[in-house]
């Protein structure tokens, strides 16, 4: 059974910025429903997306890493993985909702702005690309060598493809990610 089968519940919450809020929701929805279908998901899961600024973000990376700056994307996994990647076994569903909660993820839309621009991409693909990466560590990724580093950035790549982002090569070596109908 994959994950088509499965009802995710998304909790997304906007706190700020000016980009439509409808924006920010189709993006981060569709890249996560897809990150979880890749990785074959078959328990109806819950998590909640924060879009704050970079105050905000800034605050909960004091509060919860003890780092004073802000950062794109934080993730809070709530389920421990033995191995990187869907498992599905042994984990404790609430009981309330028949969901198994994965965690949460907040991402500062300033940083989604910025990074978009220096990149030379849409905002959409920005949102996409880190909300992936999020939901990629709420299933236990990370990419804390060399090896693990290269299994999330592949796995992020082939996301960012699913959701119909190209690879265009602008200059020398810069590889850029664009939505095919964002040229």
């Amino acid at each position: 059974m994959i994950t088509r089968d499965a009802v995710h519940k998304v909790k997304i919450k906007q706190v700020c910025g000016d980009t439509p809020k409808s924006v920010y929701r189709k993006a981060v929805r569709q890249a996560i429903l897809t990150t979880l279908m890749s990785e074959a998901v078959d328990i109806p899961c819950s998590l909640s997306v924060l879009i704050t600024d970079d105050k905000g973000i800034r605050d909960y990376n004091v509060e919860y890493r003890y780092v004073d700056k802000a950062t794109d994307v934080l993730s809070f996994p709530m389920q421990r993985f033995d191995e990187p990647g869907w498992q599905g076994r042994g984990m404790e569903v609430d009981r309330d909702t028949g969901m198994l909660p994965l965690g949460d993820i907040i991402i500062s839309a300033q940083h989604i702005k910025r990074q978009a621009h220096t990149r030379g991409h849409s905002v959409l693909r920005e949102t996409a690309h880190l909300t992936i990466h999020s939901t990629l560590h709420l299933l236990g990724y990370d990419h804390d060598n060399k090896d693990n580093n290269r299994v999330m950035r592949r796995k992020e790549k082939r996301l960012l493809r699913k959701l119909g982002y190209i690879l265009t090569v602008y200059k020398a070596d810069t590889v850029r990610m664009m939505h095919k109908n964002n040229k």
